[in-house]
């Protein structure tokens, strides 16, 4: 297989479709969910799609998803994953303007990527399902650059590290014979 060096980093402009629905307790009044994204998508911010009563999803906002060389276990780990996924990441919004007060910031096929931004705890990150068209995709990609390195076991050193007793001989610990002796010789304060 011929592997095309030019080709590190590839780009699509991806849609994400968030869904608001009424919360359930008094603290959240409405819940905003990425549910699903459009490969391809024409711009759009918080376009409103399909009411369903309380419920509505918008088409949130369309951006560039690219994929880099260096990446690809990462779109392994999505592909791989029991609903193969991509994720969606949404910041708060610092302008304003969208109905939710958040913004999409990232649509990502690299696990790994997803997971650092999850431990920040200040955005909103959530696998959707992965359309076909995308995970050819992003396969193709995978198929150019992953190269399997096989496992090597670590040899240990030869260093033998059980022949030293850790404190013995050692002239700012007071001790009658080791480091390792009962308490038993603790005197204890005369009361009088």
């Amino acid at each position: 297989m011929s592997r095309n060096i030019d080709s590190w980093k590839r780009e699509l402009k991806v849609g994400a479709v968030v869904r608001r629905s009424p919360g359930v307790t008094r603290w959240a009044r409405e819940v905003w969910k990425p549910v699903a994204v459009i490969p391809g998508a024409p711009e759009a911010f918080w376009k409103e799609m399909v009411r369903d009563g309380e419920v509505i999803e918008y088409h949130a906002g369309t951006i560039p998803m690219e994929l880099f060389r260096a990446d690809v276990e990462g779109y392994l780990v999505s592909l791989n994953m029991a609903v193969p996924s991509v994720w969606v990441i949404m910041d708060k919004d610092p302008t304003s303007q969208s109905p939710s007060g958040w913004v999409v910031s990232a649509i990502t096929a690299n696990a790994h990527e997803a997971l650092d931004t999850l431990d920040s705890g200040e955005s909103i990150v959530e696998a959707v399902p992965i359309p076909e068209s995308l995970a050819a995709w992003i396969k193709e990609f995978i198929d150019m650059h992953y190269i399997e390195e096989p496992f090597k076991k670590r040899r240990r050193d030869e260093i033998r590290v059980d022949g030293d007793e850790d404190g013995k001989g050692d002239p700012r610990i007071r001790q009658q014979s080791d480091v390792f002796r009962s308490p038993s010789s603790i005197k204890k304060p005369k009361v009088h």
